[in-house]
Parts: C-alpha cells; sequence; structure tokens
C-alpha cells in the first residue's frame, strides 16, 4: 500500500509529514510526500492582510477534492474550523508541547516572563529606554503580550514577523528585534529547542524562555496535527489512518475548536484556549487515558477543562483601563456557575473564560463557554475579516 501525502513545502511542514510517514512504516505502508505551494507561501503580506483563514490549507485541500494526493497532514491550528465538503479529519495524531517560546537576542529580555524573574536586576535591554522590540504577527500574542508587558513595568513595540523558524531567528540576531515568539511544538519537532549547563535553553544559539499559560496561552489546536482526506478514500487506507488518532489529542482539540468556531473567529483572531484532559483515580483498575481506545476517552475517569482568553482590539488603552476593575468585579460575580465551575474575568485588554465539562462530549464545553464569552464581549472587538 502506498499513500500520497500532501503538506506545505516549509521545513516544518515536512518534519510533520515525516512524523506521520514514521508511524505509518511502522504499520508497513509506504508514503510519498507531495509538496504543494500554498498562497500564504507565495503571499508575503501579513496574515492579517490576506485574511489568515486557511491561506495555508486551501491549496492543500484542493489536491485532496482532486485526487493528487490521498492524504493532507496540517498544522491544526492553521485548518478553518468550518467543514468542507466532501472531506474530514481522519486522524489527530498525539500531540506536541503547546507552550510559546520567547527567544532573544539578549538574555536579560527574557525578564519580560515571570518564569526568570532574576533577570529584572540590571537589565541590559529593558531599562535603555526605548520599548522593547518584539516581532509577531499574530494577534494572539501580541494583546497577551502587551498586557504582560504592562504588568511588569515594561515598554513594548510589537512590529510584525514573517517566515520560517529560521528566518525569524536570523532577524533576532541581526538586532531587527529584540525577541520573538515561536511554537514550542515547532521548535521541538524541527529539534531546536536545546538546553545548555550554563547558559540555559537555548534556540539556535539565542536565549530562550518557556512561557507559562497564564502568561501566554496558544492558539486553540497549536501542537497537534489534523490528518484529512476525502470522504471517498479507500476504506483500508482510511483504517490505516485511523489508528494514528489519539484521544487526548482528539478531546482537547475538538473543545479549543469548537470555542473558536462559536465565536466565529478566524486563525488570526486575539483568541487562545487549552482545553486540558486529566486523569481522576476512579479506584482499583480502572482504564488509563493511554490505554483506550482511539475513537474514545468515555469511563476513563477524566475530566476535561478549558481555559480561554479573548483579547479585545478595539478602544484605546485609557478606556480598557477606566472599565477594567468594575468590569472584572462584575463579571466574577455575576457569571460564575457554581455547579460547573463557569468563570469569566477581565483584566485590561484580556478576558478570560474557564469551565469544565465531559470528557465524552468536548464539543459541548467548548459551545458553552463560547456562549458564555459572547455574552460579555462584543464580536467586533475581536472578530477579524
Amino acid at each position: 500500500m502506498m499513500i500520497r501525502i500532501g503538506a506545505r513545502n516549509s521545513p516544518l511542514a515536512r518534519a510533520q509529514v515525516e512524523l506521520v510517514a514514521g508511524t505509518l512504516a511502522g504499520f508497513g505502508v509506504d508514503c510519498e510526500f507531495v509538496p504543494i505551494q500554498t498562497q500564504g507561501d507565495v503571499d508575503r503580506r501579513e496574515l492579517t492582510q490576506i485574511g489568515g483563514t486557511g491561506v495555508f490549507t486551501a491549496a492543500v485541500r484542493d489536491r485532496l477534492l482532486d485526487g493528487g494526493i490521498d492524504v493532507a497532514v496540517h498544522s491544526l491550528k492553521d485548518l478553518p474550523t468550518a467543514d468542507v465538503d466532501g472531506l474530514e479529519v481522519v486522524a489527530y495524531p498525539p500531540r506536541e508541547d503547546t507552550h510559546e517560546v520567547l527567544v532573544a537576542r539578549d538574555p536579560s529580555v527574557l525578564s519580560l516572563s515571570n518564569r526568570c524573574p532574576e533577570l529584572v536586576e540590571g537589565d541590559r535591554e529593558l531599562d535603555r529606554g526605548r520599548p522593547l522590540l518584539i516581532g509577531t504577527g499574530a494577534p494572539r500574542r501580541a494583546v497577551q503580550l502587551e498586557q504582560l508587558a504592562a504588568e511588569r513595568g515594561v515598554k513594548l513595540a510589537i512590529e510584525p514577523i514573517r517566515g520560517n523558524v529560521d528566518t525569524r531567528l536570523q532577524k533576532v540576531r541581526d538586532g531587527r528585534y529584540d525577541a520573538t515568539v515561536l511554537a514550542a511544538a515547532g521548535l521541538r519537532r524541527l529539534h531546536r529547542l536545546e538546553r545548555d549547563e550554563s547558559t540555559g535553553l537555548m534556540v539556535g544559539g539565542l536565549p530562550a524562555a518557556v512561557l507559562p499559560y497564564h502568561e501566554l496561552l496558544p492558539a486553540p489546536g497549536q501542537g497537534a496535527l489534523a490528518v484529512e482526506a476525502a470522504t471517498t478514500l479507500d476504506s483500508r487506507i482510511r483504517a490505516v489512518l485511523t489508528r494514528l488518532n489519539d484521544a487526548v489529542t482528539r478531546a482537547e482539540v475538538l473543545a479549543e475548536r469548537r470555542f473558536l468556531a462559536v465565536l466565529e473567529a478566524g486563525c488570526t483572531a486575539p483568541v487562545g484556549a487549552r482545553a486540558s484532559l486529566a486523569a481522576v483515580p476512579t479506584g482499583a483498575g480502572a482504564a488509563t487515558v493511554e490505554g483506550l481506545d482511539s475513537g474514545s476517552v468515555r469511563d476513563a475517569g477524566t475530566d476535561l477543562t478549558l481555559v480561554a482568553v479573548i483579547g479585545r482590539t478595539r478602544g484605546d488603552e485609557e478606556s480598557q483601563r477606566s472599565r477594567t476593575g468594575t468590569e472584572s468585579s462584575q463579571l466574577q460575580g455575576q457569571l460564575t456557575d457554581g455547579e460547573q465551575g463557569d468563570s469569566v474575568s477581565s483584566h485590561g485588554r484580556l478576558v478570560t473564560i474557564s469551565g469544565s465539562g465531559h470528557r465524552d462530549d468536548p464539543i459541548a464545553l467548548g459551545s458553552r463557554l463560547a456562549q458564555l464569552a459572547l455574552s460579555v464581549v462584543d464580536p467586533s472587538d475581536f472578530r477579524t475579516a
């Protein structure tokens, strides 16, 4: 059996295909990589200018529909939440690290994160009088970093950055930016995260810090892959592909992506989300998450939680500050469900939503929390074209 796998022709996309192909090889299946050029690869404008949604996936999906490939491997965070007739995601392989990584030219810049408070004293970069310049093209990252900088008393400037991992790292080395933010998943898949006993975490020879979720939440679906195929795919190939599915990853990403879908927010919207499926002891002999069938997490003795953040992109900073105190206390007091533990809080431009639900219905959790969010946030504050 030979399976044609299509994806972008970037180093990261190729590494992700190799992961999938390597697993399939273990099942006795041969694979052929079919590189596909997407709009996001040829249009060098900022993603917010060209629309963002589907720019890295539409061309690959077209090849699925015309039969040019059997399977597509996508970075799930790039895949639009809207269904496409004739296509379906047949597997979500095990997820990688979902954290974000701050990579800087000077180690003192890492004091922006509370993970590195010891670097605040005597900062060389943060005390120079000019704003710290961070390169990121993601509104989600930008609004959370701006809030973090405000809390740390750091002057911050955000400028868009495009390119693959190596291109972005070189721009930091060259001094065009003081720092950039990269997904830990991509860095791990490319084997770029290194730990030095004397200098700590490094990425491409540059000092780095992994940002905790309370400082920067990832994009919905970040760190996960989607294995997509046509609904008319040969049943024998489909049966093999379903063996790639990971039950924990599936539950988490379905909750996150449903949250994004109900908001009607695109891939470039300032929305972060992280669902977590945590094991809960249910007595001797209880099933473990790892031992479950790949298609279901029912009766696993687990609990699914979701934390999400929405960044308001409208309004000046003064108006945001003036309403934050009263709004936060009102939201916490009025919009907390004692039974389900759903809560909403507001701080600066950020609105944080959290709650828990049943592991066998992650879509219900994502829908419920999105509706809660829409009851307090004007969609025009965060939706992008």
